[in-house]
């Protein structure tokens, strides 16, 4: 049986979390919004739509939702080629990959984000797949990008991993049905994290890679600690 190995990328591989913040900040102030970066922080993890609704309300003037959009995108574009990975992220997810698991993104980033991501992390000979919000009628906290990222790595939800470091990230995992484990790398509290449904918090890639013998991981049925 396929075992599949779910990583969410921002702030869970790639140091990135701070750097949405700031973009989105500024793309918020250019369109007149003063959102709090404690509370924009709060919503990274969530595709862009998504996220505007959460920081700006359902009755907000939707006809803003592209400009704002594409002024973040091009703010946070300036980046690309400087993003930085996690440490031992990339090695993490060879160890896996040898191990037998099928490793499969499950972000929100679009293609050139997610191009510029794979870059950072420097991991692609590890990766079966990717899944991302445009493959799927809702992204996360709803559980179809992990859904579909199971369907991609051929592999039941019992049996599989998904690691986040956000609160959306371990309820899409949930309700999906696979094992949880966050990270503390994207800044949201452990506390945050076991509530939402991790089974287990490591404090980032390289602290997982370091106990993977008696992490979720380590377990064949993918049943956690």
């Amino acid at each position: 049986m396929n075992r599949a190995a779910l990583f969410d990328v921002d702030g869970t591989l790639a140091d990135t979390n701070h750097l949405h913040v700031t973009c989105w900040w500024e793309a918020l102030r250019q369109g007149g919004h003063h959102v709090a970066m404690h509370n924009i922080h709060r919503a990274i993890g969530l595709p862009g739509e998504d996220l505007l609704a959460h920081l700006l309300g359902e009755e907000r003037d939707t006809d803003q939702d592209d400009t704002l959009t594409a002024a973040h995108d091009t703010l946070y574009g300036t980046y690309f080629d400087r993003l930085p990975s996690l440490d031992a992220a990339a090695d993490l997810l060879r160890e896996l990959d040898r191990r037998g698991w099928r490793v499969v993104l499950v972000t929100s980033a679009q293609q050139a984000e997610l191009d510029a991501l794979r870059r950072a992390v420097d991991a692609d000979d590890a990766i079966t797949a990717t899944a991302s919000a445009d493959d799927v009628e809702e992204g996360k906290p709803a559980p179809d990008p992990v859904r579909h990222a199971l369907d991609l790595a051929g592999a039941p939800a019992h049996g599989s991993v998904f690691v986040g470091d956000t609160v959306w990230d371990m309820r899409a995992g949930s309700r999906a049905d696979v094992t949880c484990v966050g990270v503390l790398s994207g800044g949201i509290p452990r506390g945050d994290l076991e509530e939402a449904g991790a089974q287990a918090v490591y404090r980032n890639p390289a602290d997982l890679l370091a106990h993977l013998g008696d992490s979720p991981f380590a377990d064949t049925a993918g049943l956690g600690r």
